[in-house]
C-alpha cells in the first residue's frame, strides 16, 4: 500500500495510490496518518476498509498538491556518514558505529514543495536519503527483530546548510532544522512493497544534471542495524523517521564546493518509493 496526504497547507487529507497511480482520498475511513495511526494497526485496518470501500472514494486529481505523507512525528533521528564514499568526500573517517542527529520536525514539507535557503546561508546542499517510518514502538530491539518495528520507507531530501552544520561548533542540528529543509514523499510504501531496503537505486538531479547515483547496497550500516542501534539510546515511537544518509555527490564534495541558489531546481527519486522535485528559492523574511 502507499499512503499519501493531499490538499492545502495545513489542511491535508489522508489517502492513497493505487498500483495504476490512482489517487484516493481516504479521509472516509476517520483516521489520518499520525503516531496512533501506525502505533494501533492502522495499516491492517486501513487495508479492510479499502477492500470493501474502495469503489466509493473521490478520486483525487493529480494536480493537487501532495502534503508530507504523515503526521509531524515526534522526531527524526539522522543516520550521518553511512555511505563510504560520501565519507570519504566529506574528508572524514568511517564511522566504527552510526554517527546520529536530529532534525527538527518543523523542516517537514511535502515533496514538491519549495526549499527556502535560510537567511544568511551560502552554503545549502542536497543530500537523497532513504527513510524508515517506524510502525511499532521500538525499544531495545534486536537487529533480528528490527523489521518487526518498521512500518514502510519513503524519500527524504535532508537538506543542510553546511556552515551552520560544521563551521559553527559543530551543531549539526542547527545546518539540518531550517524550515523546509524536509520534504518527505511523495508516498509512503509499506514494508511490503519494498523487496530489499538495503538494496534500492536512488538519485538527484541538480538542473538537469545527475549529482548522486548511488545504491543502499553501500550503506555502512544497514537497515536493520541502524533501527537497533537507535532503539539502544531511545524509544522509536510509531511515525518516527530514520533517515539513513546520503551517498556521494552533494555540493560539500564538489571541488570547489557547489552549493543552491535561488531558481535551481533539484529532483530526486529513490526505486520503488517515486521522485520529488523542489526549487530553490531565498529567504523573503515571510
Amino acid at each position: 500500500m502507499k499512503l499519501i496526504r493531499f490538499g492545502e497547507i495545513g489542511k491535508e487529507k489522508p489517502g492513497v495510490q493505487l498500483e495504476n497511480g490512482t489517487r484516493l482520498d481516504v479521509s472516509a475511513f476517520g483516521r489520518d496518518y499520525n503516531e496512533d495511526f501506525f502505533g494501533t494497526d492502522g495499516l491492517e485496518q486501513l487495508k479492510k476498509w479499502l477492500a470493501g470501500n474502495e469503489s466509493s472514494c473521490p478520486k483525487v486529481n493529480d494536480s493537487v498538491r501532495l502534503g508530507a505523507p504523515l503526521v509531524r512525528p515526534s522526531k527524526i533521528v539522522c543516520v550521518g556518514l553511512n555511505y563510504a564514499k560520501h565519507a570519504a568526500e566529506s574528508g572524514m573517517a568511517v564511522p566504527k558505529e552510526p554517527v546520529l542527529f536530529f532534525k527538527a520536525t518543523s523542516a517537514i514539507v511535502g515533496p514538491n514543495d519549495d526549499v527556502v535557503i535560510p537567511k544568511g546561508s551560502k552554503k545549502t546542499d542536497w543530500e537523497v536519503e532513504l527513510a524508515v517510518v517506524i510502525g511499532k514502538k521500538a525499544s531495545y530491539v534486536s537487529e533480528e527483530n528490527a523489521l518487526d518495528h518498521v512500518a514502510g520507507y519513503v524519500l527524504h531530501n535532508d537538506y543542510s546548510e553546511r556552515a551552520f552544520q560544521i563551521e559553527r561548533e559543530g551543531q549539526w542540528v542547527k545546518g539540518k532544522s531550517c524550515d523546509t529543509f524536509a520534504p518527505v514523499g511523495p508516498f509512503i510504501a509499506t514494508k511490503d512493497e519494498i523487496k530489499d531496503p538495503n538494496n534500492l537505486n536512488l538519485w538527484l538531479k541538480l538542473n538537469g544534471e545527475k549529482v548522486q547515483d548511488s545504491s543502499t547496497s553501500d550503506f555502512i550500516f544497514n537497515i536493520q542495524e541502524v533501527v537497533s542501534y537507535i532503539s539502544q539510546f531511545m524509544s522509536l515511537l510509531p511515525g518516527d523517521i530514520i533517515s539513513t544518509g546520503t551517498p556521494f555527490g552533494v555540493g560539500l564534495g564538489f571541488n570547489p564546493p557547489k552549493y543552491l541558489k535561488a531558481g535551481d531546481v533539484v529532483e530526486l527519486g529513490i526505486e520503488g518509493l517515486g521522485s520529488s522535485k523542489q526549487t530553490a528559492k531565498a529567504y523573503s523574511g515571510k
